[in-house]
């Protein structure tokens, strides 16, 4: 009875509204909304690879949904419920508590509701998350749509949780264990944006994915980057590393066409929009600094490494 005991205690609060049936029963009950599509994801954490073992559970519980609802926002939709698949090593009730706590936190601030999942013992702690939400049928944003032409803008910061993971006093180490999804921005893209992805494996590589599903190449403009004064004051080599290939910002990079591009910096925003460069024919990626041409090779994060 110990897995009925738990989803009892830590994870068996009301869904809102929207939800026909959440967590209790074998499946969950949704309605679709008229004109719409279903986006879903998934996104696995295990413990020593994916976080630090001395995170704190408060911050995985937050993470765990974060990642996911960023993957949500990245195709322009709007979050709505998560399903949790959850294996633990032994029942800590601390830790069970802090946990559930980050999660619920994360899920009330973007409105999303957990409406079930699984609860197991496995050797490893190892957590799974399931995000479901919804786009006005046809708007999803892809990442194939980049445009000859196109800005390549992207939100916030990059590189900060890379330091962070690196610099585990260091103020910014909250950005690697707090990511916040722009599921906001992601909405507010729908109509404008051509081709998104959220940074998630480092800039550079989750650019690469658009460039590769669109047919092109682009130009990214290095001191365009949108860095941290930390990351300013580093040498130039160890500065684009962890702007180009550090992975767990979250931010949304995206492209946009010029006009789009006046229309969505005339809006009321409530994160820095950086334009960092252009989708080119050539069907390289190529980094510009002052003019020049940089010739710069950096992996970004590797699952399998």
């Amino acid at each position: 009875m110990a897995e009925f005991s738990i989803i009892d205690t830590y994870f068996n609060r009301k869904a809102f509204s929207s939800v026909d049936l959440g967590v209790g029963d074998d499946s969950a009950l949704l309605s679709p909304p008229p004109q719409q599509q279903l986006v879903i994801c998934a996104d696995t954490l295990v413990a020593g690879r994916h976080f630090p073992l001395d995170t704190d559970p408060h911050a995985i519980g937050w993470k765990s949904v974060a990642v996911n609802l960023s993957d949500i926002a990245a195709m322009g939709a709007k979050p709505h419920s998560i399903l949790l698949a959850l294996s633990l090593p032994q029942i800590d009730h601390d830790w069970l508590k802090g946990f559930s706590q980050g999660l619920y936190d994360c899920c009330d601030q973007f409105g999303v509701s957990l409406i079930g999942g699984d609860t197991t013992q496995s050797p490893h702690l190892t957590i799974s998350v399931t995000a479901l939400g919804w786009v006005d049928t046809g708007k999803g944003v892809l990442r194939s749509g980049a445009q000859v032409g196109d800005y390549i803008c992207v939100s916030g910061q990059v590189g900060d949780a890379a330091f962070g993971l690196n610099h585990r006093d260091h103020p910014l180490k909250k950005r690697l264990d707090y990511p916040t999804p722009r599921c906001a921005l992601g909405q507010s893209l729908k109509d404008l944006a051509n081709s998104m992805i959220d940074v998630s494996d480092g800039l550079a590589q989750d650019l690469g994915h658009i460039l590769k599903a669109s047919n092109v190449g682009a130009q990214v403009e290095l001191n365009q980057l949108p860095i941290d004064i930390a990351l300013k004051e580093l040498a130039q080599e160890q500065r684009w590393k962890y702007a180009l290939s550090g992975g767990d910002d979250y931010e949304l990079c995206f492209t946009i066409s010029p006009a789009n591009h006046t229309k969505l910096l005339q809006q009321q925003l409530d994160i820095n929009i950086s334009t960092i460069g252009q989708i080119t024919e050539n069907k390289e990626l190529c980094f510009v600094q002052n003019g020049k041409t940089k010739m710069l090779k950096f992996n970004g994060y590797q699952h399998f490494a």
